[in-house]
């Protein structure tokens, strides 16, 4: 014969459970919608960045094309410019404008540098390189956070330090022209833009994000600084050769 647990028995009625199974129900409900969430906002980015991957390649050509000199410091002038009008209408239709407006212009700058490194010996090889290593290490920590559902929004401040002080530290390789401090950039940009796309997914998926503008944006970054500090040592060490 079972005995009744008093110590759960409130007003003499009979004992509850701690965990209700409705409730238990509810909170896998929502779970599920926030992902189905997640993969709609995923879509939607995976399929701006497309075009605006595609968009930064043509302007690149372009600016192949005519040998537009390299931008300097207008680049870091029109990035952030540009950045922030994203921000400010990435809720309207004219997000997309300044989306496109950013990468057009980003392309626009790669052009010289890619001019710089095809001129070098196997100059070619070294930025097809540097684009398949690109490739790879984007779907390879999309697909590791995809596949496993890692919720990664600690990483969140861990990378905010330590982008800026890469930044930082571009800065003072550029203006003091220290070539090693410039390697060490590169490498920590490396690390820094596969850790930046795998949160990022994990934003998307798990609700952190839900902008898909704004998504579009920081995975676009994020790949741009990676060709571009995967260029740059590949470049050195096929210099060596």
């Amino acid at each position: 014969m079972n005995r009744p647990d008093y110590l759960n028995m409130k007003d003499g009625k009979e004992p509850t459970n701690n965990v209700s199974e409705a409730t238990f129900a509810q909170q896998y409900e929502q779970n599920d919608v926030l992902v189905g969430d997640g993969r709609k906002v995923l879509r939607n980015t995976y399929m701006l960045l497309s075009l605006t991957l595609v968009f930064s390649a043509i302007m690149a050509g372009v600016s192949i094309a005519f040998n537009v000199p390299h931008f300097g410091l207008l680049t870091l002038v029109g990035y952030f410019a540009l950045l922030f009008l994203v921000e400010k209408t990435k809720n309207s239709a004219m997000g997309l404008v300044s989306v496109f407006a950013l990468t057009g212009f980003m392309g626009l700058t790669l052009g010289p540098i890619l001019n710089m490194y095809a001129s070098l010996p196997n100059g070619t090889e070294t930025i097809m390189m540097a684009m398949g290593a690109t490739g790879l290490i984007f779907f390879a920590m999309s697909g590791w956070v995809l596949s496993t559902g890692k919720d990664l929004s600690g990483w969140g401040k861990t990378l905010m330090v330590g982008i800026l002080v890469a930044f930082v530290c571009a800065l003072g390789a550029y203006f003091f022209s220290l070539p090693a401090l410039s390697l060490a950039v590169s490498a920590m940009f490396i690390m820094l833009m596969s850790g930046l796309i795998a949160y990022q997914t994990s934003a998307i998926l798990h609700g952190g994000e839900t902008n898909y503008i704004s998504a579009t944006v920081t995975l676009y970054v994020a790949i741009y600084n990676l060709f571009l500090s995967l260029l740059q040592i590949l470049g050195v060490m096929g210099g060596d050769d």
